[in-house]
């Protein structure tokens, strides 16, 4: 089970922390990545962490501002978001792919096969 929470209302350049639960997950064999989808847009991969460590962050725009990171101890997984911009707004998802099935430390959408309900993240003044 995924479970997000942390989104909300910020203004521009501010920062948010996301946190996914993720119970009984086994760190040691599946990826685990976040997602967003914008309204009207399609859902994009935003970071992902692979079982082996390799950290991923794929979209261009969020280098430099976003980061994921994930404590095993509280089986959690976080995306620290700063200097927040409007374009960031969107509803936010965890999800998780068997590294096999992935064959890629970057969470393709297609192999990922437990996904969370989201959490929306709106950036306005």
């Amino acid at each position: 089970q995924l479970v997000e929470s942390g989104g909300g209302l910020v203004q521009p350049g501010g920062s948010l922390r996301l946190s996914c639960a993720a119970s009984g997950l086994r760190w040691d064999i599946y990826d685990i990545g976040w997602f967003r989808q914008a309204p009207g847009k399609e859902r994009e991969g935003v970071s992902c962490f692979a079982s082996n460590g390799v950290v991923t962050n794929s979209v261009d725009s969020a280098r430099g501002r976003f980061s994921i990171s994930r404590d095993i101890a509280k089986n959690t997984v976080y995306l620290q978001m700063n200097n927040l911009k409007p374009d960031d707004t969107a509803v936010y998802y965890c999800a998780v792919a068997l590294h096999a099935a992935a064959k890629t430390n970057m969470c393709p959408r297609y192999a990922m096969s437990y996904w969370g309900k989201g959490t929306l993240v709106t950036v306005s003044s």
